[in-house]
């Protein structure tokens, strides 16, 4: 009888990557980001276990958002309060904070419980091309 191959918590081995989002639509950027999150990319891929690598991405103020969206898309918030609502158009939002939108369309990819935001923890992003994770060793991630 053969049994299904587990893997235990401490049997994942994590890498470091790192993705340059230069000219990379925003959703394609994101749905990579999300697959290496989860850890579909390995042969020891399990729903329900973490076992996905540690992410970083860099120049996400260059990342390009395809058609209208600067325009037409908007990111939206709420503070609790009636009334409370508040709208930001991407274009603006990539303007001033690249780094939360590309955060927010990689939540959006993730699953949406306690294991997503476990994954949501292994991700950086940074607007530049400067990262302070040289002593990881991350390797250089294509797609």
């Amino acid at each position: 009888m053969r049994t299904t191959f587990m893997p235990k918590e401490g049997q994942v081995e994590r890498k470091w990557l790192i993705i340059d989002a230069t000219d990379k639509p925003l959703g394609r950027l994101a749905s990579e980001v999300a697959r290496i999150l989860r850890g579909k990319h390995k042969p020891i891929f399990t729903p329900s276990i973490d076992t996905g690598d540690h992410v970083v991405v860099i120049n996400a103020d260059k990342v390009i958002l395809t058609g209208n969206k600067a325009e037409q898309k908007f990111y939206y918030r709420h503070s609790g309060y009636p009334g409370g609502m508040k709208k930001v158009s991407y274009g603006t939002l990539l303007a001033t904070k690249p780094d939360r939108m590309v955060m927010q369309s990689v939540k959006g990819m993730l699953p949406h419980n306690r294991l997503g935001r476990a994954m949501l923890k292994k991700v950086r992003i940074y607007s530049g091309s400067e990262h302070p994770h040289e002593a990881q060793l991350p390797e250089v991630w294509e797609f």
